[in-house]
């Protein structure tokens, strides 16, 4: 309807809807059920589905079959996964199958408390030349595009000089070939504004003040009014007047 070129149906879900503290809560079944809500009004965008926290890292082989759950059960047209060139067999084994692979470096969520927390990634010159490696390992290994997340904006844009894949910025600067977002974050539905997010809409201000008002209008009999209901037919009328229901 607005004309984005690509849904990521991401396993932020667990903080978004499910009110986790991490991504790490979701289960492959729960993105299927969520990616085929989304597929339903959601048909022209590229739809890709985040293969959640230990449905790929065990093996290729655990990869491929979870990839392969997507493709079938849903109507995603590809799938993410996070990591660098650990992930590089994976990626291939997938790709090989005829899935669509999009890859993910920076800020990985699954790997959150392995990283300390939410933090900035690649700001020494050694953590740097590692996603730079991972990019291009990645990249050969055949991914369709590669999210760059919470990285130096000056960093994310030497990585999209550096591969053929186009790259998906969220917080990592301009210089990427495009740009994604949690959309809870652009419509203002969470407690905060995180620093890598535009707030284009407050629609939790919005929404308490819509639920206050309907409150009011109830307590205060304003609402419903007879025109908000279904008149009885004449008939119907006849009966309940002569006390025939």
């Amino acid at each position: 309807m607005v004309g984005v070129d690509l849904v990521l149906v991401g396993d932020s879900l667990a903080m978004t809807v499910q009110g986790e503290q991490d991504t790490l809560a979701v289960t492959l079944d729960e993105m299927l059920y969520h990616t085929r809500l989304v597929t339903r009004g959601c048909s022209v965008p590229l739809v890709i589905t985040d293969l959640p926290f230990m449905s790929y890292q065990i093996d290729s082989e655990q990869a491929l079959r979870s990839s392969g759950r997507v493709m079938k059960e849903t109507k995603a047209r590809g799938v993410k996964l996070e990591g660098g060139a650990e992930m590089v067999e994976t990626v291939a084994r997938v790709t090989a199958a005829g899935i669509p692979v999009v890859g993910h470096i920076g800020l990985t969520p699954q790997s959150v408390y392995q990283l300390g927390g939410f933090k900035v990634q690649g700001q020494s010159v050694a953590a740097a030349q590692r996603l730079v490696a991972d990019a291009r390992a990645l990249d050969d290994a055949g991914i369709f595009a590669l999210v760059l997340e919470y990285i130096p904006r000056e960093l994310a844009a030497y990585i999209t000089e550096q591969i053929s894949a186009p790259t998906l910025g969220i917080g990592s600067g301009e210089g990427c070939t495009g740009q994604i977002q949690v959309t809870a974050d652009l419509l203002g539905m969470g407690e905060r504004t995180l620093k890598h997010a535009k707030q284009f809409i407050d629609m939790r201000e919005a929404t308490a003040k819509a639920l206050g008002n309907y409150l009011d209008e109830v307590t205060k009999g304003s609402f419903p009014k007879p025109e908000n209901s279904v008149e009885a037919p004449a008939e119907l009328l006849r009966a309940l007047a002569a006390d025939e229901i």
